[in-house]
């Protein structure tokens, strides 16, 4: 997807590694965090003109936001037979060209990229870079000091890639999902097996409505939490439950308060072959669960990586403001 990407090979000095003396991590690049808001924010720049850039591991594609375009100058036209859908709903698919995106060293030119979103999110951010770029690369999240690294690894199969972490990390196998990829990862709620996608683009972590209904929690014997939203123009109302355990690869978490609200989502359908569907991500792992983890995602592997960094791992929302 990017050019001109300047790259950094680590030699690891684990005691897994000794075993793959072979393996070497390519760091093609690393992005500094803006810490605002629970986004994960890095500096870019659209046509020569600096924006931020929302790295959105739950965007299935990357695009820049309908209002950011018309202030970038972009013009933007219409994406007939295209429709696009999310939490929220569905928007309207409008397309516009980018003469050049750059992000630290690494810049694309020419992009037809998509025009997306309902809601006008001000000036923090002007694009998302979606799951399109991220399935292509090993990423690694390392909030604690701000960064967000891009790795090619060489020959790792067999090696774990949690470089930092001497006393071991907890790994756990991807999900996959060709209707709607993502970070998809396996967890347990209360005991029950659940798929969860580590999405990037969400502040903090959200259990889908249906599951927390099956697990006997529902707005009945939950605290309102004000509302949820997406890319769509529909709001949903938002809740917090008290859930018994919450468990992934060797971490148990007893007792969490976790947010849940609709997550009915679509996939965007295209062309004259319009194939829409609407399922429910069981739960979005968000930005407060990065902040508690360090966390590599190895595509190369088809496993993620993730040490506890500490802090609370489920942040409540702020609270609804007064009427």
């Amino acid at each position: 997807m990017f050019n001109n990407i300047l790259c950094l090979v680590l030699a690891f000095s684990s005691a897994s590694a000794l075993a793959a003396s072979n393996c070497k991590l390519v760091r093609i690049a690393e992005w500094e965090v803006k810490p605002q808001n629970n986004r994960l924010i890095v500096n870019g720049e659209i046509n020569g003109q600096k924006v931020g850039i929302l790295i959105d591991s739950g965007a299935a594609t990357s695009f820049v936001l309908r209002a950011a375009a018309d202030r970038l100058g972009l013009v933007r036209q219409e994406a007939k037979g295209y429709r696009a859908f999310g939490v929220g709903g569905e928007t309207h698919v409008e397309f516009a060209v980018i003469d050049e995106l750059k992000i630290g060293t690494a810049t694309r030119k020419n992009w037809r990229a998509m025009v997306l979103g309902e809601h006008d999110q001000g000036t923090r951010y002007s694009f998302l870079l979606g799951y399109d770029f991220m399935d292509q690369v090993d990423v690694e999240f390392d909030l604690a000091n701000n960064a967000i690294r891009i790795f090619r690894p060489q020959d790792c199969d067999e090696v774990s890639l949690a470089y930092w972490a001497k006393g071991g990390a907890s790994v756990v196998t991807l999900e996959t999902d060709n209707a709607r990829p993502g970070i998809l990862l396996p967890a347990k709620l209360n005991g029950q097996p659940i798929v969860a996608n580590l999405d990037t683009g969400a502040p903090r972590s959200i259990v889908s409505r249906l599951i927390a209904a099956n697990l006997g929690i529902g707005p009945e014997n939950a605290k309102a939490a004000g509302t949820s939203g997406g890319l769509g123009p529909a709001r949903s109302e938002r809740y917090i439950g008290s859930f018994e355990t919450f468990a992934i690869g060797d971490e148990l978490i007893r007792n969490p308060n976790i947010a849940f609200a609709n997550l009915e989502v679509s996939a965007a359908a295209t062309g004259s072959r319009l194939s829409v569907t609407r399922e429910l991500r069981d739960m979005l792992l968000g930005v407060d669960f990065l902040r508690a983890h360090r966390v590599f995602v190895a595509h190369s592997q088809g496993k993620a990586y993730f040490t506890y960094a500490g802090g609370s791992v489920f942040s409540a929302p702020p609270k609804p403001a007064a009427k």
